[in-house]
């Protein structure tokens, strides 16, 4: 797991999301591979390690590119069906760890795709366009709005480039501007707590499939499959119940299923593993919740370091999932009661959070107003803006 994702964030800013996309893909080839050949456990750890920190750089800043790449109404879209992909390779991982069980060779096999999808992604993945504008490299903006209407066969008069280009100043920011801004200082306190709470209990299901009672591969499996209807599910609660109320509602439901499993005798394994898997249908849920939510309450200059200090949180409670596994020497009750309540907490916070659908994503700090807002709406109502 990744410690480092404020690191990554920091570099983004500087950086670009593009090349940190593909900076963080030939780091996690070369480690993954590397990973194979250690010849201790120290090395291993190191390069595991380094890995974690590059597919952090992915994840982070792919489903940020495609926020700011995307209109209001598909913006939730866009982002989960990338995160879909995470459940695929649940699912092959658990299929191919079944069959390859040396770990040097599944190493190999793991990593080696890297050198197809490098190219791919090196020809294919445009910068953000609406970051390229806040740090006032217009030309590179210009050219990346150009580029994406040719591939969508639209078109684009001068006079809309000429307006975004007069809406857009460079401006950057900063972590310690998050907590300078007191509306934001709000939003990314709040946000570590449901980032945590909800790695906490997903984790904590995750990683704890040997105690379900059933085979640790089939139950892995079965994991990986409940998480493709669980993201892709989680589209329709975004877009009929807000964003608010769903994240709320998914951290209410893991944590209910911890609390509901200390209820189901241990000589009911299925019964169990049932509950497990409704457990991690929403905590699934949730964690793709807060990437689309979590994109939406942080403006574009701060995006990136809001994500990333929220991740890291997120990493904290990764960590601390399977060490809250042994406290049952003290009591068997006490782990479940942990993942169950902790996610209760969080989904107690979310009501605290503005509801973000339908808005337009943030640029700078300055909050709009209501009358700003009305005139987005009024200016493009299917979008709520009259940007790209």
């Amino acid at each position: 797991m990744d410690f480092r994702s404020e690191t990554v964030g920091s570099h983004t800013r500087m950086l670009g999301r593009r090349f940190v996309v593909l900076l963080s893909m030939c780091l996690q080839l070369l480690f993954g591979v590397g990973s194979a050949f250690a010849p201790h456990i120290y090395v291993y750890m190191a390069f595991r390690f380094v890995v974690a920190t590059a597919a952090s750089g992915i994840l982070i800043n792919a489903f940020v590119l495609g926020a700011e790449w995307t209109s209001t109404s598909k913006r939730a879209f866009v982002t989960i069906s990338a995160h879909t992909f995470f459940a695929v390779g649940q699912l092959v991982m658990a299929g191919v760890a079944y069959f390859i069980r040396d770990w040097r060779i599944l190493h190999l096999v793991f990593s080696g795709p890297l050198l197809l999808a490098l190219p791919a992604v090196y020809w294919l993945l445009p910068e953000s366009a609406r970051w390229l504008m806040t740090q006032g490299r217009m030309k590179e903006a210009r050219k990346e709005v150009l580029r994406a209407a040719r591939v969508n066969r639209r078109t684009i008069s001068e006079a809309m480039l000429s307006q975004l280009e007069s809406e857009n100043t460079s401006k950057t920011g900063s972590m310690p501007d998050l907590f300078r801004v007191s509306y934001l200082r709000k939003r990314v306190l709040i946000m570590n707590s449901l980032w945590f709470a909800t790695s906490v209990v997903y984790f904590g299901v995750s990683l704890n499939v040997e105690h379900f009672g059933l085979d640790i591969y089939l139950t892995q499996f079965i994991f990986g499959l409940v998480e493709i209807p669980a993201r892709m599910g989680s589209i329709l609660f975004l877009e009929y119940f807000g964003r608010r109320k769903s994240q709320a509602a998914a951290l209410f439901g893991a944590g209910t299923a911890c609390l509901v499993i200390l209820a189901i005798p241990k000589d009911l394994p299925v019964v169990v593993t049932v509950i497990a898997v409704l457990g991690k249908y929403a905590a699934t849920s949730s964690f793709t919740m807060l990437y689309v939510f979590t994109a939406e309450l942080y403006p574009t200059i701060l995006r990136q370091s809001g994500v990333g200090l929220n991740s890291t949180c997120a990493r904290i409670g990764g960590i601390l999932a399977p060490l809250i596994r042994l406290l049952d020497v003290y009591h068997s009750a006490i782990p479940m009661v942990l993942y169950g309540t902790i996610p209760l907490i969080g989904g107690i916070l979310c009501f605290l959070l503005p509801e973000t659908l339908n808005t337009e994503l943030q640029d700078h700090t300055q909050q709009r107003t209501k009358k700003d807002a009305d005139a987005e709406c009024h200016d493009n109502p299917s979008t709520g803006s009259t940007k790209f």
